[in-house]
């Protein structure tokens, strides 16, 4: 925080506490510390991060799924010899 707040140059009080404000809610709301699971510190605070660790769990299960189901979709393609490129997996 100190050196983003120190970079600038700021001529009156409100313009720092404004730009404190945005560093706190960015800390709070924005950041991924490894030390709270990755979760927003927001989210402990108001017992959300048990939801956002469920939800990342259900997400990955279904990319597991999806990406097995890709996979063995691709293996049988170049068993039965027909060897295509997904347009979606180009993008």
């Amino acid at each position: 925080m100190k050196n983003l707040i120190l970079l600038d140059h700021y001529y009156s009080p409100s313009e720092l506490e404004d730009q404190i404000r945005v560093f706190v809610d960015y800390y709070n709301h924005d950041r991924y510390p490894e030390a709270l699971e990755n979760v927003t510190p927001a989210d402990v605070y108001y017992g959300r991060n048990f939801e956002v660790l469920e939800r990342r769990v259900q997400i990955k299960q279904k990319t597991m799924i999806l990406r097995r189901k890709h996979n063995r979709n691709l293996r049988l393609a170049e068993k039965a010899g027909k060897v295509y490129m997904n347009t979606e997996t180009l993008s």
